[in-house]
Formats: structure tokens, C-alpha cells, sequence
């Protein structure tokens, strides 16, 4: 296959071709925006809510901000179950033209770690070829790395997802994403991707990590991809299978990991020890709405918004003029386009996109590093910010606290989660930190409480007001992955919460009460 990897290699030259940097960021934008409501004019949503006229009052002639305007007075905005109920159950339930042209096939599965029961996001056969094509640029952009050897482009790619076995109801397809991306590999890719279809279809985790582990030694692994904690695991189970100390000893040439789905910085550390020297870590930014963006240059921790591939991007200043404390959004909130954003401020994202989401909240609050170039950062959930006496503490400040305690304690923290709850009459943070290490807990407490209020300005003031105590428990990592197990969320892209709120944090409280007193 060395042609096949030099051919690979050949055509990243071409990623010029394919490249946004040469135009403007309102501009792509606004052209997106034309193209969705052109082609879902003549769907149900699009009738509703009249696109044809939208359309044609805000012409090629007009401000280019025209048909953005009319666009937000007409089109009103949606979280999942108000889509699901109004639209999409419709296209579930095999009708056509719903909000997109044409019968929806697939529906992912959500595999985030919300309250919510799961989640059915339409994919669409647009959708499907717009995260093909992100997927094609995220390669292109290699070019980018120079420390990259050419031998990298005919290595194997071990992707570890979820099962990529599809359920089918006589209607649709359903399950993971990466199931649905998986069933429609090119041909020319099959040759690289590991763990093969026979192993990837599996859908008992710890049954199919077992195959891995057992095939490991006869792959030769350049690139893994997937959720950090369960990356980390399967190269554990790897390193102990074949009694080696660290994962090049099995896969001399891996030197590229790409993440998603949760911050890498916490994982770091313990995901080090297991490497013999360093690799390649590129961000993605996919999920089950769409391709959002990818890291596009090394040596960044921001990734690049792709504006030109399918969805149309708005962004609603992440504040309480336009969130509630319990991070719903408040009736006509403020959103803004691409050119109307500031650097350094948080936003919540709204999509719409060519499978059928308009105006869509898909939860995730992100913050530009540069304007210019469309780089951005996330910092959290619109539901994962914890601020319940005004701390304002974002899952970002969490995940370097988490990275700066480790480093100072010298342990490994694989997982974490926090609650707000009330503490006589003010209220207190307790702290959950999944380690196999046997640090002090008291001395733990005081590290992370004095990280969060070097990181945090508000989260300091409020340690001497309102919030009285900081509390910790420590906990096997172990324990974390146990109770994933039981909501079904074990592997893939499934990841834990950050932060625990109300029925959640009681079910999490019960369960950990449960473990420490079989542990007794």
C-alpha cells in the first residue's frame, strides 16, 4: 500500500484548494445561509415559516445583512425537545420533506451525558457527505504539522467508537455516529481503518476491547481517535496484555492522537506515562449535529470553524441577560452572526443545518481566539456551568485546576464531576475526583480550591462570601466507569459529566454512597 500512502500523502499539497482562509467569515456564512433556505424552501418547515418569500424580499441586491435579519424574526428557536416534538418526530416516523429534503435514513443516537433520554438526531444524506468532507479537509491540514514523516500516511488508523452496528426498524438506521460514519467508508479506506467492520460492530465494550487487545500486535498503528478515558484504557489493557511498559512497544509508529468530546488537559498527564516518547495531538470538534471544527495548525489549542460545509453558525452571548441560573435560554435572546462576535467573550452556539436543525441550541458554549480566523475554543456546556451564588465557574476553569492539582500532587485524576449544594444557609462545591492514586484529601481540597481561585476571579470572591466550603471526595477511577456502565453510556464517545445537577447529582450521590459502604 505505499502508493496508496504516497497518493495520500501527494494530495494533502492540495489543501489550498479546499481552504477558507482567502475569504471572509460573513461572507461564507451569509452564502450558507442562502444555500439552506434554498434548498429546504419547499420542505414542511420551510413552507411554515415561508423561506421562498424570505428568500426573495432579501435578494443578491440586498445588505447581505438582510437575510440574516429577516431570517431571526421569522425562524424562532429550538432546544432538542422542541424540534423533536414540532418536526423531527415527523421525519422519525419515515415522512419526507419534513425540515430537509428528501427521507431521513439515519439517526445518531446522542452519546452525551445529559438527563435527557436519548436523543435522536436526524443524518441526513447531505450530512453524511458534509462530515466526509470536514474529515478531508482535517487530513489535508496535516500539511500543516512538519514534524509529520511521510511513513505516518500508511499506517493504520484505529478509531474506537461506539458499536457500528445499526439498528433498523423498517424506517431508519439508528446509532452511534461513529456507526453511521463507519457504514460509509470509502473503499480505498478500508485498508487503514482499525478495528476492522467485524470487531467495530460489537456492541458488548469490554468483549470487544478484549479483541483489540488480542489483534493489537499485528497492526501497525499510526493514528488512534477517540474519547480520551477510554483511549487510555484500551492502552492500558494493551500494555498489560503483552507485559510491556508503554504503548510503542506494540505500536512503534503511532505519533498522532486525535480527541474530542471533552477537554484533553486533565487526561494528559496519565495519558504520557503510557507513551515512550511524544506524539501529535490534534483537537476535533465533532458531534452528532455536525462537523464543527478541527484544529488546523499545530502547536494551537484552538480549532478552526468550518463556515462553508453545511451548517450556518449563530451565537448567543453566554450571559444572564440571555441564560437562566439552570442555563435555559430566556424568550428572544440576543444572537449575533459570525462578524458581530468579540474575542475572549463566551457564546452558546445555535446551528442550522443541512439535516434539518434551524436555529437548533445544541448546548456547547465556545469562546473565539481569534476573530479573524475563526478559532475558537470550548469552554463549556450552557448546563455545565456552575454559579450558584455568582462563582461563574466554567468547565474550562475546572479542567485546568483539575490539570494544575495533578501536576502539583504528582497523582493521575482520570475522572471528575462537581455539584452546587446547599450548606446551612449559603452553599459549597463538592468535589467527586476519580484517582488510583492515595493523595490526602484534605490537602487535595485546598490545591484544587486555591487553582480555582487563581483561575477565577468571581469563584474568589464568592469563596469569602456565599460559598462556604469546598468538599472532596476520592474516589477509583473505577467507579466513574462502573456507574457509566449502568446508565448504558459505557464507551465510544460517551462521556461523563462535569457538573451534576438535581436528579442526577442524587443518583450519582446514591450510587457513590452505595459503593464506600460495599467497600467497607
Amino acid at each position: 500500500m505505499a502508493i496508496l500512502g504516497s497518493l495520500l500523502k501527494g494530495g494533502i499539497k492540495l489543501r489550498k484548494m479546499v481552504d477558507q482562509e482567502k475569504r471572509l467569515p460573513s461572507g461564507l456564512q451569509n452564502e450558507e445561509l442562502r444555500e439552506l433556505l434554498t434548498k429546504a424552501q419547499f420542505t414542511e418547515l420551510g413552507r411554515t415559516f415561508d423561506f421562498e418569500r424570505l428568500l426573495r424580499s432579501s435578494g443578491r441586491f440586498h445588505s447581505k445583512g438582510d437575510l440574516y435579519e429577516r431570517f431571526r424574526q421569522q425562524v424562532p428557536i429550538y432546544n432538542y425537545d422542541k424540534i423533536f416534538r414540532e418536526w423531527w418526530h415527523r421525519a422519525k416516523a419515515g415522512e419526507e420533506n419534513v425540515c430537509w429534503p428528501g427521507k431521513t435514513r439515519y439517526f445518531a443516537l446522542s452519546s452525551g451525558t445529559s438527563e435527557a433520554a436519548t436523543k435522536h438526531i436526524p443524518i441526513t444524506r447531505d450530512m453524511a457527505k458534509a462530515i466526509r468532507r470536514t474529515s478531508i479537509r482535517q487530513i489535508l491540514s496535516l500539511s500543516n504539522y512538519p514534524d509529520l514523516p511521510g511513513k505516518l500516511y500508511q499506517k493504520g488508523i484505529l478509531m474506537l467508537g461506539g458499536s457500528t452496528h445499526l439498528n433498523f426498524n423498517g424506517t431508519f438506521f439508528e446509532g452511534d455516529l461513529s456507526g453511521i460514519s463507519a457504514s460509509q467508508l470509502p473503499f480505498w479506506f478500508q485498508h487503514f481503518y482499525k478495528p476492522g467492520r467485524k470487531i467495530a460492530q460489537n456492541p458488548d465494550w469490554n468483549s470487544k476491547l478484549d479483541e483489540i487487545t488480542r489483534q493489537a500486535s499485528s497492526w501497525d498503528i499510526g493514528v488512534i481517535v477517540g474519547v480520551p478515558a477510554w483511549i487510555q484504557i484500551l492502552m492500558e489493557r494493551i500494555i498489560d496484555f503483552y507485559g510491556v511498559e508503554t504503548i510503542h512497544d506494540v505500536w512503534p509508529n503511532l505519533m498522532v492522537y486525535t480527541h474530542g468530546g471533552v477537554a484533553f488537559d486533565p487526561y494528559r498527564s496519565g495519558f504520557e506515562k503510557l507513551l515512550a516518547h511524544p506524539i501529535t495531538y490534534i483537537e476535533t470538534y465533532l458531534a452528532s449535529e455536525g462537523f464543527i471544527a478541527f484544529q488546523a495548525q499545530p502547536n494551537r489549542r484552538s480549532m478552526r470553524m468550518v463556515l462553508n460545509n453545511g451548517i450556518f453558525f449563530e451565537f448567543v452571548p453566554f450571559n444572564a441577560n440571555n441564560f437562566n441560573a439552570d442555563g435555559d435560554l430566556v424568550e428572544n435572546p440576543q444572537t449575533l452572526m459570525i462578524d458581530e462576535v468579540e474575542e475572549d467573550k463566551d457564546y452558546a452556539l445555535l446551528l442550522s443545518t443541512c439535516a434539518g436543525a434551524w436555529r437548533y441550541l445544541i448546548g456547547d458554549v465556545i469562546r473565539f481566539v481569534s476573530k479573524a480566523e475563526s478559532e475558537i475554543v470550548i469552554t463549556g456546556r450552557t448546563k455545565h456551568f456552575l454559579s450558584l451564588c455568582g462563582e461563574h465557574l466554567s468547565v474550562d476553569n475546572m479542567n485546568r485546576a483539575v490539570e494544575l492539582v495533578a501536576k502539583d500532587l504528582n497523582i493521575t485524576i482520570r475522572e471528575f464531576t462537581v455539584a452546587g449544594i446547599p450548606y446551612g444557609t449559603m452553599f459549597a462545591h463538592q468535589w467527586y475526583i476519580g484517582t488510583d492514586d492515595d493523595p490526602d484529601p484534605d490537602q487535595l481540597r485546598d490545591r484544587l480550591d486555591q487553582r480555582l481561585q487563581e483561575l477565577n476571579d468571581d469563584y474568589r470572591v464568592e469563596r469569602i462570601a456565599a460559598l462556604k466550603e469546598v468538599l472532596v471526595k476520592v474516589l477509583p477511577a473505577e467507579a466513574f466507569y462502573k456507574w457509566m456502565k449502568l446508565k448504558g453510556k459505557e464507551g465510544g464517545q460517551n462521556k461523563f459529566p462535569r457538573v451534576l445537577k438535581k436528579a442526577l447529582y442524587e443518583d450519582w450521590e446514591h450510587f457513590v454512597s452505595a459503593q464506600m459502604e460495599f467497600e467497607r
